[in-house]
């Protein structure tokens, strides 16, 4: 926690744990109760209720007084409504639950929002890309800090992901805490589920360590997606926007180009959740194996057409 706050400059200013109740958020914010005021600054909890269970008011409050009893004193109980627009109840889950905390943090002025992702988490988001067979990008895992939202000045933080979630809970035993196990932990009619019991599979069958090197891997790989994204952007501003010369995108590399493809979907609409490697590669196609084909369409009612040695994109409707 303390490496954390003064890595990201973050030491003496005000900041909020989204505390679910679970073993890894209890103990981010008891460290963060611990922490976070000797360094200077001011601390708040956040709990959403996302409503998805009987009692899920219930099991708010409880963590919430947990939190007062960890000496968190502002702490504050944010209702959400959960709707699927068609990527799963865990994502939407996820999504309204992040808006909710970036909206009471700008409000509340807050610097960072803490949350409770451990080294687990990032080794089945590992596995997970690797399941479905992702880039480098989605292989990169869940990164330590990044702003809320385009344009927001928080930041979501996440100081746990080199700390093995054994460790989470012993510290909730060692202290006297009451996690709350959820139910959505144990359904493997989620993806991340299944791949959290086959971490112990590959533990026991390829040697102890599996989960750690998972996590560095994406650690690796997140610095070489960092630094492809950049290339990426920079190569983006040379051409400006389109109709793009043939000729200007067959100089750079096919890891470059195909995040180009991407920078220009997402400016144009494409939601992101629907993009996959497979458009990108087919639009690329239009470069590196022309053949006369016809115009790709994108997610978000886009085309990429290719006439001559001009490469345009224009709304399909």
């Amino acid at each position: 926690m303390r490496r954390t706050l003064t890595t990201l400059g973050l030491r003496g200013q005000p900041v909020l744990v989204a505390c679910s109740g679970g073993a890894d958020s209890l103990a981010l914010a008891a460290a963060a109760a611990f922490v976070v005021p000797r360094e200077g600054g001011t601390l708040g909890a956040l709990v959403v209720d996302h409503g998805l269970q009987a009692d899920s008011a219930d099991i708010a409050r409880a963590a919430a007084e947990q939190c007062r009893g960890l000496g968190v004193t502002d702490v504050e109980v944010l209702q959400v409504t959960v709707t699927d627009r068609g990527d799963g109840p865990e994502s939407a889950a996820r999504d309204a639950r992040l808006a909710v905390l970036t909206d009471a943090a700008e409000r509340g002025a807050a610097a960072a929002v803490l949350l409770g992702h451990t080294r687990d988490d990032q080794a089945e988001q590992v596995l997970l890309g690797l399941a479905r067979g992702s880039g480098a990008r989605s292989l990169a895992g869940i990164p330590p800090a990044r702003l809320a939202r385009p344009g927001s000045p928080v930041l979501l933080v996440r100081p746990f992901l080199s700390v093995p979630r054994s460790t989470t809970e012993a510290t909730c035993r060692d202290l006297g805490l009451s996690p709350w196990a959820d139910p959505h932990n144990d359904d493997e009619a989620f993806m991340r589920v299944r791949a959290r019991r086959v971490l112990p599979v590959l533990e026991r069958e390829l040697g102890p360590g599996i989960v750690a090197a998972l996590a560095r891997s994406a650690d690796l790989l997140r610095d070489d997606a960092d630094a492809l994204d950049e290339a990426a952007r920079t190569a983006y501003l040379r051409l400006g926007e389109p109709p793009w010369p043939v000729s200007g995108l067959t100089d750079l590399s096919g890891a470059v180009r195909r995040r180009v493809w991407r920078e220009l979907a997402l400016r144009s609409g494409a939601p992101s959740g629907a993009l996959t490697a497979e458009h990108l590669r087919t639009v690329d196609q239009l470069v590196t194996h022309w053949r006369g084909q016809g115009p790709v369409d994108l997610p978000g009612g886009l085309r990429v057409h290719r006439r001559g040695e001009l490469i345009s994109l224009a709304n399909s409707a």
